[in-house]
């Protein structure tokens, strides 16, 4: 999780404000998007006042207009993997964080989810993992939606690793998923089946580390 944690919160490149003029300008900002109050968001996430500042003062220095468009979601993404190609994961990351489905991420939807990576409950991450890996969001995960997923976490890891790993490698691995996640052999894995599964199965907790290492 450590990547995306930093993503925003960077060190702004101008005179750092004080904290009455970030609060300030949290409140009354006159960017393209205005987001909520300080109060507000507290009370929605898990993140202190001055976590909401620091935070807020890194995502307005890489996205002044307020919102960061998939484009710019890459790119960034982009430099904590300088060895592998992460365009096709952070793809399917925007998608997650852009809940409204409108192709932008507001500094509310990045906080909000963040807010649960790192800090929500076992069964709020396991939600929001689900959520990611339905790549059409129609409740349900299937054999080919994994795989995707899985593809792309490994082109953005598979160049770092020693060995190397094979290109037939996340096949495999989501073969032994679904077979154990898939309980009525229906083809397809619902949130329920999902998180019955991950729960209960130490083997796969132990491999979703893979997703939290990339977040």
């Amino acid at each position: 999780m450590g990547a995306l944690m930093v993503i925003f919160s960077l060190q702004p490149k101008q005179r750092r404000k004080t904290t009455d003029s970030v609060e300030d300008e949290l409140e009354l900002t006159t960017a393209r998007h205005r987001p909520e109050g300080l109060e507000q968001l507290e009370a929605q996430t898990q993140f202190s006042r001055k976590e909401l500042q620091i935070l807020y003062r890194g995502f307005k220095n890489e996205c002044p207009s307020g919102v960061v468009n998939e484009d710019t979601f890459k790119d960034i993404y982009a430099q904590f993997f300088p060895q592998g190609d992460a365009s096709t994961y952070a793809h399917f990351l925007f998608s997650a964080f852009d809940t409204h489905h409108n192709g932008s991420v507001s500094f509310e939807d990045f906080v909000l989810g963040l807010s649960i990576l790192l800090r929500g409950s076992i069964q709020e991450k396991l939600n929001w993992a689900f959520n990611l890996y339905d790549i059409n969001k129609d409740g349900y995960i299937t054999k080919e939606e994994m795989l995707d997923i899985m593809k792309a976490i490994y082109d953005m890891m598979g160049k770092c690793t020693h060995p190397v790993l094979k290109e037939e490698t996340p096949r495999q691995h989501v073969e032994i998923f679904f077979q154990k996640m898939d309980k009525n052999e229906d083809g397809v894995v619902t949130m329920d089946e999902f998180i019955d599964s991950c729960q209960n199965d130490e083997n796969i907790m132990r491999s979703m580390h893979l997703f939290d290492n990339v977040l």
